[in-house]
């Protein structure tokens, strides 16, 4: 791929990898660079799902949604930081993102909710895992297969930090980025999309959200800890121009662990458990918001009320939402009730005033009006018979509605228009959606705009391409600046020879003229490129060999390659270990935890772990096999911590 040209996408998130696939899709190259151990970012955290209208889906189900009505809830919750023709993007292209990820990559998105601000239930989600996660690790599984077995079309480098976008100073052209990776400094060439994700983890030195809303820094956060707003910086640092920087979104419901309930990083609570009935209480049992209301007015609803704020299920909610619940009591984040008499002896309320909330309710369920403005009201009544599934919640930073100033095509822009060669998708985008995101939008925005921008960026290294080849000598002046040369009819031999010693390229050319004294040899010594010599096939005249090594030195190169690898979790399948001794392994420290019967000492990973390591930890030293399943890919710890 070297000598190829290529575009360059930075960030192996669901944008990253949307745009991956579409440059593929065009005919162009592709190499991925990733800062972290795995590509996946903070799209394998969505749980809600991704918006579509009038989708396959829908029809099929009789839902009577359009492009204009969502068009119109967009553009209602990004208030008067509405940009028309960004917002038409992600709303008219919606269908087609969702049946691209169904029909191209198989994609079960046969289930649709209404979350809150969607006038129609159009967030499509699969019957089984999160939709964030089965969706990107699908499309991370497709580009590492094409990437195996078309190394030339594709290449994915982790640990790849990019540093700075490489800019031609004289047209003002990106035209590459610069990396460290491996303890090395290196540069790769070609048009870049950047689609590093937003900032709503940036606790830096150089913190965005300190720089723009220092007011809610204190917030915990719902986001991987590497979400500083790289992409943001650099282009920043170029010139780009920033858009809506202090429209950062505080989502009302992060999960509070009771356990450590002051913890800075925290899981969130999907806005689809209130799109299937669930509902807010403060410490009293009373409601004090439309739950299926804007986020930024549900967080102002709860700032300005009494906590601790409980979410609570009914068993026909949670019902629909089985993984969703079963996820977060297994991190034990969620605790079921079995009748509203324990949960009001929780929160050490009289089991008479819940249930009064309750029937407070359940009338407005019977003549479909709220005094918070309510109109949707799934999976009532609320009875004090019922089993009930709560978790308590509290308002986090999730997601920035600023970012890069981009056109509807994905280029990045200055003030004085596109920045040549710079294009964007996903969360680092600012304008797409305003001044505030209406849930399900987020994986949206990563297939629409990565689509969108791996299709300009794929006609946009063509057009450059295209111009290079025009702009070359024609034939017929290459002709003309020629010397008249009596031209001899001759033979060219290359022979290359290998041995112990410097590589050399020996051409003879041989007159058929049959004039011998006019034979000419030219030798070159030439350099390998890497830092191995050229392997040839075996029964090749110039291959040699390797030595063998004996036992002992293979050995010893085996546990150097453990060492290396020592990040890395692995299975142990040396020999049996018991539970009881994994239970001994259970500090930050010294954390073994087994899944699916293997052993696996995920210390030196933690850090590394794409949902932080506090998921880990909270199974240190424990069976974690359920709650993995639930998540994961039954082939990821094969596939990415190979004990062999």
């Amino acid at each position: 791929m070297e000598n190829r040209p290529k575009i360059i996408v930075v960030g192996g998130g669901l944008a990253g990898l949307s745009a991956a696939h579409t440059v593929l899709e065009r005919g162009a190259s592709v190499i991925v660079l990733e800062k972290n151990a795995f590509l996946g970012g903070n799209s394998t955290k969505a749980t809600s799902g991704i918006n579509g209208a009038l989708t396959k889906t829908q029809i099929k189900l009789g839902i009577m949604d359009s492009v204009d009505a969502f068009y119109k809830d967009s553009a209602d919750s990004a208030k008067h930081l509405l940009i028309p023709e960004l917002t038409k993007v992600l709303t008219w292209e919606s269908a087609s993102a969702v049946e691209w990820l169904s029909e191209k990559f198989k994609i079960d998105l046969s289930l649709v909710s209404r979350l809150g601000g969607h006038t129609f239930p159009r967030t499509h989600r699969g019957s089984e895992r999160f939709p964030g996660m089965t969706i990107t690790y699908t499309l991370l599984e497709a580009l590492e297969n094409i990437a195996k077995t078309q190394p030339y079309r594709a290449k994915i480098l982790k640990k790849a930090n990019v540093r700075r976008l490489l800019k031609n100073e004289e047209t003002g052209a990106v035209i590459g980025v610069e990396f460290e990776m491996n303890g090395e400094t290196l540069q790769e060439f070609g048009p870049v999309i950047i689609a590093t994700g937003g900032f709503a983890a940036d606790f830096t030195e150089n913190s965005l959200i300190k720089a723009y809303r220092p007011d809610i820094y204190h917030l915990p956060s719902t986001n991987a800890q590497t979400t500083t707003g790289d992409g943001i910086k650099m282009a920043r640092d170029i010139g780009a121009e920033l858009i809506h920087m202090d429209m950062v979104q505080v989502h009302p419901t992060g999960l509070v662990d009771p356990r450590d309930p002051d913890a800075k990083w925290k899981f969130l609570a999907a806005e689809a458990l209130r799109g299937v009935g669930g509902i807010l209480i403060d410490r009293h049992g009373k409601r004090f918001c439309n739950e299926l209301g804007y986020r930024d007015y549900v967080t102002d609803r709860m700032w300005n009320s009494k906590g601790p704020f409980r979410l609570v299920l009914n068993s026909k909610a949670a019902k629909e939402l089985v993984w969703h619940v079963k996820h977060y009591m297994g991190r034990g984040l969620m605790k079921k009730f079995k009748n509203g008499a324990e949960l009001a002896a929780e929160m050490n309320i009289e089991p008479e005033k819940l249930e009064k909330q309750f029937n407070k309710y359940n009338r407005n369920i019977e003549t479909k009006t709220d005094k918070f403005g309510k109109k949707f009201f799934p999976n009532g009544p609320f009875v004090m018979d019922d089993e009930y599934y709560v978790a308590i919640v509290c308002p986090v930073l999730h997601f920035t509605m600023g970012g890069v100033k981009i056109s509807p095509q994905a280029e990045v822009l200055n003030k004085e228009g596109p920045i040549p060669g710079l294009f964007a998708a996903g969360e680092l985008c600012g304008g797409v959606h305003g001044a505030n995101r209406l849930g399900g939008s987020s994986l949206l925005a990563c297939v629409v705009f990565g689509r969108v921008s791996g299709a300009t960026a794929s006609s946009y290294l063509l057009n450059d391409i295209s111009n290079t080849i025009s702009n070359l000598p024609k034939e017929a002046e290459k002709e003309a600046e020629k010397e008249p040369v009596e031209v001899q009819p001759s033979m060219k031999i290359t022979l290359e020879l290998y041995g112990t010693g410097e590589p050399v390229t020996t051409e003879v050319k041989v007159p058929l003229n049959g004039q011998s004294n006019a034979i000419e040899t030219t030798t070159i010594k030439r350099t390998e490129t890497s830092n191995e010599a050229k392997t040839l096939p075996k029964g090749h005249p110039g291959h040699i060999p390797i030595t063998k090594k004996d036992k002992k030195e293979e050995g010893e190169t085996k546990k150097d390659t453990n060492k290396a690898s020592s990040n890395e979790p692995k299975p142990n399948r040396d020999r049996l270990i018991s539970v009881e001794e994994v239970s001994k392994h259970n500090t930050e420290d010294d954390c073994w935890v087994i899944i699916n019967g293997n052993v696996l000492n995920m210390t030196h990973f933690l850090n590394e772990h794409p949902g932080g390591k506090n998921a880990i930890l909270l199974y240190a030293g424990k069976d974690a096999s359920n709650e993995f399943n639930m998540i994961h890919q039954f082939d990821v710890i094969e596939k990415y911590a190979p004990g062999k």
